[in-house]
């Protein structure tokens, strides 16, 4: 992980944006203390398993009635 002071992030961001892109985090720092970081976006979203979402789904009971009627009981019930 790359550290650097707003000044200099400031005047090689597009260098920074890059390294973060190639995977490399980069902190920039002002004063000090860390304000924002430059991370790979596409890193941050995991893949999905449909096994282990199938085996989650497997375990959860079933409703008595659709979500469409329990939204509408909601709603009717807030009403004065």
């Amino acid at each position: 992980m790359q550290t650097v002071n707003l000044v200099e992030a400031k005047a090689h961001l597009s260098r920074l944006i890059d390294l973060a892109k190639d995977g490399e985090s980069v902190r920039i720092l002002r004063r000090g203390k860390v304000v924002a970081q430059l991370v790979n976006a596409e890193s941050m979203r995991k893949p999905i398993s449909v096994s282990v979402l199938r085996s989650l789904t497997n375990t959860m009971t079933l409703q008595k009635t659709s979500a469409a009627d329990t939204a509408r009981e909601m709603r009717d019930e807030a009403r004065y």
